[in-house]
């Protein structure tokens, strides 16, 4: 593909060789994730903002699990506002029985990961959108404050949130001690966790990407990986070899954490990630 001159030449510059080929990466919906063959044989990948976010955020949560955790994160080489080059990690979104496995015994080990409270010493993202980390003792009204609350506030914000919606998310804000419980500890989780954002290779996992790390209760982590697309039995079963999952995440708290990444796709994409929050009220009598 043709790439813009100034681009190319920043990137060369930067990485001491010239571009031999770049390709477009599928998957990435907000920013232009490119390939990047260089003449000595090496790969790269160059994430190119568009100006909505600080790409020196993601530099910072991948260089931050790299050192924290063993999820096979990529090399950060370079961090600047609009333009972020990696390591380039060959694999697939496509995830077997066994890959999945791996997936689970490599979160469970993340999830071990403790800190003294919920949040995390900075704000980070979440796509592109900020996230606000304060560090709290206490995860309830974290959860309800600076995620639940705080993106009914940016989704309200982008025009794409209805107001009787926005008052039956706020009424149920009131109610989350009544179906929430506090962990035993704060949790390192990667924050973005769904199939796009593993690649596999040989039934193993070999890189994790597009973080929006902080440190929460775990559940959230796999109410994620139950949305969308899921990730299935396999997953849970390896996960729950390591950690046990209580009955009650799966029948009630993974509808109420889902509640913040649907408000971010509300926010990013559009209405039609409104009927399951719908959904999810509804299920609890809001």
């Amino acid at each position: 593909m043709a790439m813009r001159a100034e681009l190319k030449g920043k990137i060369e510059q930067i990485a001491g060789q010239t571009i031999r080929a770049a390709q477009p990466l599928t998957g990435g919906k907000i920013s232009q994730t490119l390939r990047i063959d260089l003449n000595d044989g090496e790969s790269l990948v160059a994430k190119v903002g568009d100006g909505s976010h600080d790409l020196r955020i993601e530099g910072f949560m991948l260089r931050y699990l790299r050192s924290h955790s063993q999820l096979p994160v990529p090399i950060v080489h370079h961090e600047a506002h609009d333009l972020l080059l990696m390591e380039y990690i060959a694999g697939e979104s496509r995830l077997d029985d066994q890959s999945l496995r791996h997936l689970g015994l490599l979160l469970a080990t993340c999830h071990q990961i403790t800190s003294p409270a919920y949040g995390l010493d900075r704000d980070t993202l979440i796509g592109p959108l900020h996230q606000p980390n304060a560090p709290s003792p206490a995860w309830i009204p974290f959860f309800r404050e600076q995620r639940l609350l705080y993106m009914v506030g940016v989704a309200r914000e982008s025009g794409r949130l209805p107001s009787g919606l926005e008052v039956r998310l706020q009424t149920f804000a009131d109610a989350l001690a009544s179906y929430l419980v506090e962990p035993d500890q704060p949790a390192l989780i990667h924050g973005d966790m769904w199939r796009t954002n593993v690649l596999a290779r040989g039934g193993r996992v070999c890189g994790v990407i597009d973080p929006a790390l902080y440190f929460a209760h775990h559940e959230v982590e796999l109410a994620y990986m139950t949305l969308f697309d899921g990730v299935g039995e396999a997953f849970f079963s390896a996960y729950q070899e390591q950690a046990a999952i209580d009955s009650d995440f799966f029948k009630v708290r993974r509808h109420i954490y889902n509640l913040y990444p649907l408000l971010v796709h509300v926010t990013i994409f559009g209405a039609k990630y409104l009927p399951p929050l719908h959904a999810a009220l509804e299920r609890f009598g809001f």
